[in-house]
C-alpha cells in the first residue's frame, strides 16, 4: 500500500498559543482521505531570524514537525550536521532525539550532473534519488534562452500574473537494491512512500525540506524575514 505525503503552504496561519506556522503535513495511507500529521516550524538559532537566514545560504536548515498546533509535541526535528562543498547532510531526529535517518544533498555539479538525494537509516541500505530525467533537463537546457520571455509571459499573461514560475525537472525516484522505496513529485510537494518498513517521518521531513531548495531567491517556505 502506498502512502502519501503533501506539503501545504499555510502562509500566515495564526495558531493558539501565537506564533506562525509556515507548512503543514497532509498524510494519506492508500486510498483514505488525508488528514493533517504535522505542523512545520523553522528551529530558529539564539541569534533569530537573520542567523538563520545567513546559515541557510550555505545549505544549512533546521525546522521542527509538530505534532498539534499547539506545539505541545513533537513528530519530528531536521538538523543540519554539515553543509560545506555542495553537501548538506540533515539528522531526522525522533520525539526523544533518537535518529530516524540521515539525508544527504549533493549539489549539481558538485557530485555528478543533477542534483542527488541519499536517504540513510539503519539497518537498511542506502536510498539514492536524482533530481530530474536527464532527458528532460536536456530539453530544459535547451529552452533555457527563451526563459526572459516566458517569464514576462508568467508575470504579465493569464490572469493578471498569477501563473507558476517555470522551474527545471524535480521529480525524484529513489533506488535502493533495484527496487523504489520512495518517489517526490514536484506537483504539489508530494512525498510517496512505497515500501512498508520506511518510517513515514522520514518521508515528511524530505516532503518539507526538498522545496526549501527548489524555490526562486526568497520564495522558499522557511526563507521569509519575519
Amino acid at each position: 500500500m502506498t502512502s502519501t505525503l503533501t506539503l501545504r503552504e499555510l502562509g500566515r496561519l495564526r495558531t493558539a498559543p501565537g506564533g506562525l506556522f509556515d507548512c503543514r503535513i497532509d498524510f494519506r495511507d492508500g486510498p483514505g482521505a488525508s488528514r493533517p500529521v504535522a505542523h512545520v516550524e523553522r528551529e530558529l538559532p539564539p541569534d533569530g531570524i537573520p542567523a538563520y537566514l545567513a546559515a541557510r545560504q550555505s545549505g544549512a536548515r533546521s525546522f521542527v514537525l509538530w505534532a498539534d498546533e499547539h506545539r505541545q509535541a513533537r513528530v519530528a526535528t531536521v538538523v543540519t550536521v554539515s553543509a560545506s562543498g555542495g553537501r548538506a547532510q540533515f539528522q531526522v531526529l525522533g520525539p526523544q532525539g533518537e535518529l530516524l535517518g540521515v539525508l544527504t544533498r549533493d549539489k549539481a555539479f558538485s557530485r555528478g550532473l543533477r542534483t542527488r538525494w541519499t536517504v540513510s537509516r539503519a539497518g537498511a541500505p542506502d536510498a539514492v534519488g536524482y533530481k530530474g530525467r536527464l532527458f528532460w533537463w536536456c530539453v530544459w537546457w535547451l529552452c533555457t534562452p527563451l526563459l526572459p520571455l516566458i517569464l514576462v509571459a508568467v508575470l504579465f499573461g493569464g490572469g493578471g500574473g498569477g501563473g507558476d514560475f517555470p522551474r527545471g525537472p524535480r521529480r525524484m525516484k529513489w533506488r535502493s537494491g533495484g527496487k523504489v522505496p520512495l518517489e517526490f513529485r514536484s506537483s504539489g510537494n508530494t512525498v510517496r512512500l512505497y515500501a512498508p518498513d520506511l518510517d513515514w517521518r522520514l518521508g515528511a521531513a524530505l516532503a518539507a525540506l526538498i522545496p526549501t531548495f527548489d524555490g526562486w531567491i526568497g520564495n522558499a517556505w522557511d526563507a521569509r524575514k519575519d
